[in-house]
């Protein structure tokens, strides 16, 4: 005798399920069953299930994004009126074949959307901008576009204003005045005296020379450093000059006496640029370890160690107000600080190559930084970019800027470049001749420096001379005319 076993439920459902299957795949098991829906063939005709959706979608979305613009403002619509007149009175030309939509289908469809597309309800504006506060109001365009300089600023569908490229300054062109020999190397550090009577050299022959800046006669050879002198500076408040140099020695000589006073002790490799502050008794020194070290000038201690850069730091400029230290380096940034927190305000890293050369303009509050091929200018104290100085394509060692805005670029190879600091034009390049004896290759511009007038430039060579240079006092705008053309550059800001 057989039991028979009750079917469970999921038994039942699975069976169900199957049934169903079979009874409707035919009619909706395929992919475009959606597409023709199954009546009989007396019905009347009626859209399919997808065609339907789309069409729903199709007027959700014109209704959402079309409402408010679906008619012309009055005025619009007069001037179209007009100039659909004025083409149809001018000389008939061939008629032009009509554009086919690229979906025939689509396009069928959005005309019975538009068609079946309710009016907008009385009070709403149709014009091409709503105010916010809506019914009753005009737009601000109802009688005609609106003026584009009313509109705010930050809109990108404007049109901004021709941007005019100021036009540079005429300037004298500089010439060779005096070249002084009396190095045994190259010529890395210049300094000039505060009270302008003479300026100071440091060299690869380890030695510190003070030259009279009138007659460029030596006046005295200061020795001390056992290897290449790469930073001088003067003390504006005491009779001080600081020279820092390979050696990884920093130091403090009195020029009264012609004395070391003072050895600041605390670099690990050798020393390649110093800065005194304009206001404060603060040294910074900057090398070969890659941090800039802040010293009190009195009592020797270090104050801060200002990390961050990842190679050799070449140049240091500080000033009065933040950011009071500016650095740069080989690892291709120029880093801003805070010295009373002793931290980095920020870094700039346009450079491609490392930065060799810093200079702050005497007049405004902006800086320059120099790296192979690049000249650029910041604004402070966020280190905003300014403008490119475009033309000298060399590895450029040094810069220097005087009060009557005229920035100059020393190469490695002795090419030297002239720039206008407002407007970053090159009105004059010239190439340093090596003197006689040497080689070609020794051309090269280690070093410059206004002095306090700004009327001469002093150049340290590697052809171990210095050059003074002065403008040419016969030249005139008619002699040498400004070769200036305006370009569609960038604005300065």
């Amino acid at each position: 005798m057989t039991t028979s076993i009750d079917p469970t439920p999921s038994d039942l459902v699975h069976k169900s399920a199957k049934r169903t299957r079979e009874i409707f795949a035919a009619d909706f098991g395929a992919p475009t069953a959606l597409d023709n829906s199954s009546r009989p063939a007396i019905a009347p005709p009626i859209a399919s299930p997808a065609e339907r959706a789309q069409k729903l979608a199709l007027r959700a979305r014109i209704a959402k994004e079309y409402i408010d613009v679906k008619e012309l403002p009055p005025v619009l619509a007069t001037k179209q009126a007009n100039a659909v007149a004025a083409s149809r009175s001018s000389l008939r030309k061939k008629p032009k074949t009509e554009e086919q939509a690229s979906n025939p289908k689509m396009a069928k469809m959005i005309e019975g959307v538009s068609a079946q597309t309710p009016s907008s309800a009385a009070g709403t504006s149709n014009a091409l901008a709503l105010r916010a506060n809506g019914a009753g109001k005009l737009p601000p365009n109802a009688n005609g576009p609106t003026p584009q300089r009313n509109l705010p600023g930050s809109s990108s569908l404007v049109r901004r204003d021709v941007v005019r490229q100021p036009k540079p300054e005429w300037k004298a062109p500089w010439k060779l005045m005096r070249v002084i020999s009396g190095h045994l190397g190259w010529v890395r550090a210049l300094a000039v005296e505060p009270g302008n009577q003479y300026f100071a050299t440091g060299s690869g022959d380890r030695t510190i020379k003070i030259w009279d800046l009138a007659s460029g006669t030596l006046k005295l050879t200061l020795t001390g450093h056992i290897s290449t002198v790469r930073g001088l500076a003067f003390s504006p408040r005491h009779p001080y000059l600081f020279s820092c140099a390979e050696d990884k020695k920093v130091k403090c000589w009195d020029l009264e006496t012609n004395k070391v006073i003072r050895d600041y002790h605390g670099h690990l490799s050798g020393v390649y640029t110093l800065s005194l502050h304009p206001t404060l008794d603060v040294l910074c020194t900057g090398g070969r370890d890659g941090v800039v070290r802040v010293w009190d000038m009195r009592t020797r201690s270090n104050i801060h160690v200002l990390s961050g850069h990842k190679q050799t730091v070449s140049d240091i400029v500080t000033q009065e107000a933040d950011p009071q230290i500016i650095s740069s380096s080989l690892d291709s940034t120029v880093r801003m600080y805070d010295l009373a927190a002793g931290k980095t305000m920020g870094v700039l890293t346009h450079h491609k190559k490392g930065v060799r050369a810093l200079c702050t303009a005497p007049h405004e509050f902006t800086f320059a930084s120099a790296s192979t091929g690049q000249v650029k200018q910041w604004k402070c104290p966020e280190g905003a970019f300014m403008q490119n100085f475009d033309g000298h394509n060399a590895i450029i060692n040094t810069l220097s800027v005087n009060e009557d805005n005229v920035l100059f670029s020393g190469g490695d190879n002795g090419s030297a470049a002239f720039f206008d600091w407002k407007t970053g034009y090159k009105y004059q390049s010239l190439d340093s001749i090596a003197q006689p004896g040497s080689l070609d290759a020794e051309a090269g511009i280690m070093s410059s420096t206004f002095d306090k007038t700004g009327l001469r430039l002093i150049t340290g060579e590697a052809d171990k001379t210095i050059k003074i240079w002065r403008e040419d006092e016969n030249a005139t705008p008619e002699t040498h005319p400004l070769e200036w053309k305006p370009t569609l550059g960038r604005q300065k800001f």
